[in-house]
């Protein structure tokens, strides 16, 4: 029977263990509900108890990562940023500058067998393009929003698209956007956006220090959760595009994907290795995606997923089984925050808020009897190798326009590997 650990915490995201075993917990920073505004580290102690050891942190604080003696925390705020914290609480940039101000952010960090620091930075936007979604998203509520910046050169077909524009007082103006620009400015065929560094919707990693900002996979609209395997290779979880916005791509599933250096990963023209154009992504009101990009033959290979999550299920971190497990020893534990409908689709069931399991011999998922959940985000394994630690990040529900959410519901809850 899984136990409740902590309560009373504010939107949650992440969890480490420090080197003595001791279990932190990261709040997002999001402040909802009169939610304390800033991120914050907090350590647990044996009796439940938590002390605040890093505070003020830019919002939404997103990974959290123990090594060699000292946290890093991604801090997916404007801009976005990941910082070395001391557990005493002094704070150091170690990679600053990141894309912000948009619809997804700087995710958490791992290093790697190489050394090096992994991490992901999601997309600005839904599929590309700025639209009034942005606007209209509780989180966000600004135009001007920044835009997405590709990590390879690519080439527009010059596809734009028509908005209500709110920056002027005649309610009735529109305006046209293309993709990679910003707000307002429509794109031209043939029209080349050079890649850069840091870009966004991409797998990113740099030396510990932050030296060395290299891109090493783009097309992940956002890869929340990340993991490297026992045999070294790199997963991350990917959250597939909404309903919603300017260039709305319907039934768009979440995916698994094996990272590789240099691979295209397909956002935003494809989805789970599928072109937009076909017809499982028409949307519910007829409209049909089209290419934004030209010249597909010239981007990196394509890459194709591991399996692929139900429609909105928002599969967000990940951890693996350690073989002396009792049961699906190498098996990967994964969170499925779950949807966010009616913003991100259509009206529908709810899917998710529960916690899965995926087993890596078929690449087959498996729902676990845990919880019961509001938002599941977060997923460890303790160092002793016995319990299992889920991160709740508390009741959290979209609706057009406004955000309803809860403070204080946060939960961290622990289960021996035999419950699983």
């Amino acid at each position: 029977m899984a136990e409740r650990i902590v309560e009373g915490l504010h939107f949650p995201t992440s969890i480490a263990f420090d080197a003595d075993g001791r279990v932190h917990v990261a709040e997002s920073g999001l402040p909802f509900d009169g939610a304390p505004s800033g991120g914050r580290v907090l350590r647990v102690d044996d009796s439940g108890a938590a002390f605040v050891i890093g505070r003020d942190l830019r919002s939404p604080v997103t990974g959290l990562l123990f090594y060699n003696g000292c946290f890093f925390v991604s801090e997916g705020g404007n801009p976005g940023r990941i910082s070395r914290l001391t557990p005493d609480g002094q704070r150091f940039d170690v990679v600053d500058g990141l894309p912000g101000l948009g619809n997804y952010h700087t995710n958490m960090a791992l290093v790697g067998p190489d050394e090096k620091l992994y991490f992901a930075q999601g997309a600005a936007t839904n599929s590309g393009v700025v639209g009034l979604d942005a606007h209209d998203l509780g989180w966000l509520r600004r135009l001007p929003h920044n835009h997405d910046n590709p990590g390879i050169d690519v080439t527009l077909a010059g596809e734009s698209f028509e908005s209500v524009d709110p920056r002027v007082a005649d309610p009735g103006a529109t305006t046209r956007t293309g993709v990679f620009l910003p707000f307002g400015t429509p794109g031209e065929p043939g029209q080349r956006i050079p890649g850069r560094v840091p870009c966004t919707a991409a797998v990113m990693r740099c030396n510990l220090d932050g030296s060395g900002l290299e891109m090493f996979a783009w097309g992940l609209r956002s890869a929340f959760g990340l993991v490297f395997l026992p045999d070294g290779r790199l997963l991350a979880t990917e959250q597939g595009p909404d309903e919603r916005g300017s260039r709305p791509i319907g039934n768009a599933p979440d995916m698994l994907f094996e990272v590789v250096q240099g691979r295209y990963y397909g956002w935003p023209d494809f989805v789970a290795g599928v072109p937009v154009t076909d017809e499982r992504f028409i949307t519910s009101r007829g409209f049909r995606p089209a290419f934004v990009l030209a010249d597909h033959a010239s981007l990196p290979p394509l890459a194709h997923p591991l399996l692929c999550f139900p429609v909105n299920s928002a599969a967000t971190k990940m951890d693996v089984l350690p073989s002396h497990a009792p049961r699906y020893p190498g098996n990967i534990l994964v969170c499925l925050f779950g949807d966010e409908r009616p913003v991100a689709g259509p009206p529908g069931p709810r899917v998710g808020r529960k916690l899965a399991r995926i087993d890596p011999s078929r690449w087959s998922l498996h729902n676990l009897e845990m919880g019961p959940f509001h938002r599941p985000i977060d997923v460890r394994v303790a160092p002793s190798g016995e319990h299992v630690y889920v991160l709740d990040f508390g009741e959290f529900e979209l609706s057009t326009g406004h955000v309803k959410a809860r403070a204080g519901t946060g939960v961290l809850w622990r289960a021996s590997l035999g419950e699983l």
